[in-house]
């Protein structure tokens, strides 16, 4: 058992890391709040300070805001369709005795450590460019004109490169829940006749709820900041500009600090309100 002293050198030895972690996140955090309420632009020589909530109006006044927020809010949905009906059915294929199954789970596995600026350059340059893309020679392959896939159907396009990211880490969730299902339960009910779909949709499904919140949680976090495809691919054009985006976009391409400051923090409480809501169904879900 621990004592008073052992506890206390504990406290004092994680004290330094406490710290340093705190100022990694606190400092930054009030610097953006900090020049939120300022109107700060450096190439123009501008800085008045104390301007209120006159940023923040700006901000959610300007025609661009709920543009970027509807944009963001299909593209994270269509990402999270694509990885968890596709997490599920990799993860069924990939729990099947199969020859190589340990080099088969790496392969698929293999995109998630991908860097997103490398798989982004790589779908637009291999597999996306209209006119030496593999898609491109494939269309013509079978007589079609090829598709500009980056301005004929860039949401789209987005959606499915950060899919490919993210599904390896959807099925490598998914199929460590399928493993952990009793085998005994989908015997008996083979034994009584049960057709495969509906063993899928009473035991298997069910099993893998909690499994599926939790991908959720974690995807919808992560990707409510989706920048790095986004730049490489479009740059914001074409209807592809999220709120992460249109933040770059004031902050850099306008040098409006300020302003891009109140978009950040408005970004963190709606990422906060996202990620509260999401907490509560998970821990609904844990709890039944």
């Amino acid at each position: 058992m621990a004592t008073q002293h052992s506890r206390s050198a504990a406290r004092l030895m994680m004290t330094p890391a406490v710290v340093l972690l705190l100022g990694w996140m606190l400092v930054p955090l009030i610097m953006t709040l900090y020049f939120s309420f300022t109107d700060y632009r450096p190439l123009r020589g501008i800085f008045d300070c104390c301007v209120g909530f006159e940023n923040y109006e700006r901000f959610v006044t300007s025609s661009a805001f709920l543009d970027s927020v509807l944009t963001t809010l299909i593209m994270v949905g269509g990402i999270l369709a694509i990885t968890v009906i596709g997490g599920i059915l990799l993860a069924i294929l990939l729990d099947q005795p199969m020859w190589g199954q340990g080099i088969v789970r790496i392969l698929v596995i293999a995109p998630f450590f991908v860097m997103p600026t490398v798989s982004a350059l790589v779908w637009k340059n291999m597999f996306m460019d209209p006119v030496n893309g593999v898609l491109a020679h494939l269309w013509r392959a079978f007589g079609m004109a090829p598709v500009d896939w980056l301005s004929q159907a860039p949401l789209f396009s987005i959606i499915l490169i950060v899919s490919w990211q993210w599904l390896p880490f959807a099925t490598l969730i998914l199929l460590t829940a399928i493993q952990s299902l009793d085998s005994e339960q989908l015997e008996a009910s083979e034994m009584d006749g049960a057709p495969t779909l509906k063993r899928f949709w009473y035991i298997i499904l069910p099993h893998l709820s909690r499994a599926i919140t939790v991908v959720i949680l974690i995807q919808t976090i992560f990707l409510l900041s989706i920048f790095a495809e986004i730049f490489v691919t479009t740059q914001g054009s074409f209807g592809t500009r999220t709120l992460t985006y249109l933040i770059y976009q004031r902050v850099l391409e306008s040098q409006n600090v300020g302003l891009g400051s109140a978009g950040g923090i408005i970004a963190v409480i709606l990422a906060n309100i996202v990620a509260i809501f999401l907490m509560r169904i998970v821990g609904k879900n844990l709890d039944t």
